[in-house]
């Protein structure tokens, strides 16, 4: 029988050669390349499935801060590298090993599980469900309206261009100041930075230096930073034809988002704009005098979330509107099943089990979807994958649930 457990230390090489292989990635790996996996994995949370001593199927876990609706930070299991050979698939060696990592999760007392999915089909066994989407852009420059003689904020504040170090400085504090009001944001630790400017380089990747640019308001307060790459083109008869690709841009203020869109498409010779993975509702369109020069290039589910306490979860974030609700929630895993009654309101929320009739019904993977606000509930009820126990109730849910803007996180992991 194939055995799953955590690794040693001896485990590494062979681990992220099964990881390489299940990504379709080349399985060679040098001495510094192990070395480098190694001192960035929590060996306690790195799980491998074992065939003869030959690793067949990986998982990792790791802490992770979630931002809730209001900024609350929610403990989280963020599961990643997860893998499984061609070999030895459909022998059950994933759900065997989210059943051991989600059973410590719900031991440490995480609140919930997050994951980006690679695949949509997976997870939603597991109790999954998409918490928050994302959307690229591609801007067309010429058509975009802005006026050529654009040359900075007209606010008062600046642009300056800046560089790898200064990111390090300058970015950590910028994004915990993002991430506390953008609900679906998740922390970036040390590691993250270093091998955002380069400082560090994994693997998977080849490294080139972005371009960096940061926008000041009139008091000089940091409150925007772009990364972005320009890809060169010139036609035949010597026309720039570059596109710049954003690889980053937080801004904690309209101004600053505004500001640092504007110059990516005042820069000389970049005719088009990637935007990059952005919140679905972002304003990105609107900032420019034609919007139809946005054109959306990916439209797609992003962060999935699995609660592991309802009580916690819905205790934890924040609500515009107050209300009650009594909540079935169907968890075939048995984590966080049962009956549930949501008091909520501007001032606070109280969760607690209950035997009064439920309201509304859902598997624990629908409570993700609706968690962080993005989903309707009405919607799912239309759906069939939420049901109505009293009429209206769905309606009363998402009167409840939903934000008046849409969750989003801005990184992969």
């Amino acid at each position: 029988m194939v055995e799953i457990r955590s690794l040693a230390d001896a485990d590494v090489a062979d681990w992220s050669r099964a990881l390489n292989t299940g990504f379709l990635r080349s399985p060679a790996l040098t001495e510094e390349q192990v070395a480098d996996r190694r001192s960035s994995i929590d060996l306690s949370r790195t799980l491998g499935a074992f065939d003869e001593g030959r690793c067949v199927a990986t998982f990792r876990s790791f802490a992770q801060k979630l931002t809730a609706v209001g900024g609350a930070d929610v403990a989280a299991d963020a599961v990643t590298n997860v893998t499984v050979s061609p070999t030895h698939r459909r022998r059950g060696l994933l759900s065997r090993m989210m059943a051991q990592d989600l059973d410590a999760a719900k031991e440490r007392g995480d609140v919930v599980a997050t994951l980006i999915a690679a695949e949509y089909p997976i997870y939603g066994r597991y109790g999954f469900g998409p918490a928050t989407w994302t959307t690229q852009w591609e801007l067309d420059v010429p058509r975009a309206g802005l006026d050529p003689r654009w040359s900075g904020p007209d606010d008062g504040g600046r642009i300056d261009l800046v560089d790898g170090a200064d990111v390090r400085k300058l970015g950590p504090d910028l994004h915990e100041r993002l991430r506390v009001r953008q609900p679906g944001a998740v922390d970036r630790n040390e590691r993250w930075w270093k091998q955002n400017t380069g400082l560090l380089q994994d693997q998977f990747h080849s490294w080139s230096e972005p371009h960096y640019a940061v926008y000041r308001s009139p008091s000089g307060e940091v409150e925007g930073l772009v990364a972005y790459e320009p890809v060169p083109d010139w036609s035949d008869n010597k026309l720039p034809q570059n596109t710049a690709k954003v690889r980053g841009l937080d801004a904690v203020t309209p101004a600053a988002e505004r500001a640092l869109w504007q110059y990516l498409v005042s820069i000389d010779w970049i005719l088009k704009v990637r935007t990059g993975h952005r919140a679905p509702d972002s304003l990105i369109p609107l900032y420019f005098p034609d919007p139809r020069a946005a054109r959306v290039v990916t439209q797609a589910d992003f962060l999935w979330v699995r609660i592991l306490d309802v009580v916690r979860a819905l205790e934890t974030r924040t609500y515009n509107g107050a209300g009650s609700l009594v909540l079935e929630i169907r968890d075939p895993a048995g984590y966080t099943g049962g009956r549930y009654r949501l008091d909520a309101g501007p001032q606070g929320a109280a969760c607690v089990p209950t035997t009064e009739s439920a309201e509304l019904s859902m598997d624990v993977r629908e409570l993700a979807t609706l968690w962080l606000g993005d989903e309707s509930a009405v919607r799912l009820a239309a759906l069939g994958t939420v049901t109505e126990e009293r009429p209206g109730a769905a309606a009363a849910a998402d009167a409840l649930l939903r934000t008046s803007r849409r969750p989003w996180c801005p990184d992969m992991f």
